[in-house]
């Protein structure tokens, strides 16, 4: 049975709207339209505002990628979105985040952090999420590694990723091709 729900975008016949903001995805240091980022192009002008974003809470920020990636993939565990977590999970263990942290994401379990930035982010991203608020000292411990500044930067990191993780399971975003689902 066909899935109604993700849309299929024919690159050969996009608006002049959706071929702007289609450029400005594949000119970016993503360079691929893919995903979540082609359901978007359904409607152009978010596509291009959100692109825009994600390519800020992607590359610009002042969290090391690391810790943008362990963000990224608590975001994409809370809501098992397969499509985020297999194109995160091979570059957070790039970027540094050990294999088995990553795992114990993916199980739901708490992971055991030997370093204390890694500790901050996972409770402020699972205290956010579970809870939609952050407490006095989870806010500090964040604050304490990487300023206001820091701590404004990760919420958007969270924010933008559960735009993307709510935009997969909306429109059944499927897996890239060989990937097993990992929820």
């Amino acid at each position: 049975m066909p899935d109604n729900r993700h849309p299929i975008l024919d690159e050969t016949a996009l608006t002049a709207e959706q071929q702007t903001a289609f450029d400005a995805i594949a000119g970016s240091k993503r360079g691929l339209v893919q995903g979540p980022l082609r359901v978007w192009l359904q409607s152009p002008k978010l596509a291009d505002r959100a692109q825009a974003l994600g390519a800020f809470c992607r590359y610009d920020t002042q969290l090391p990628p690391r810790i943008s990636e362990l963000a990224i993939l608590v975001t994409g565990a809370f809501w098992a979105s397969g499509f985020e977590w297999a194109v995160h999970a091979p570059i957070a263990l790039q970027e540094g985040l050990a294999a088995p942290i990553i795992e114990d994401i993916r199980c739901r379990k708490i992971p055991t952090f030997t370093a204390d930035d890694e500790a901050a982010v996972y409770a402020f991203a699972q205290e956010l999420h579970q809870t939609h608020q952050i407490s006095d000292s989870t806010y500090a411990a964040v604050v304490a590694h990487f300023g206001v500044q820091g701590a404004v930067e990760l919420v958007g990191i969270l924010g933008y990723y559960t735009l993307i993780s709510m935009t997969i399971n909306t429109f059944n975003v499927p897996l890239p091709d060989g990937e097993d689902d990992p929820f």
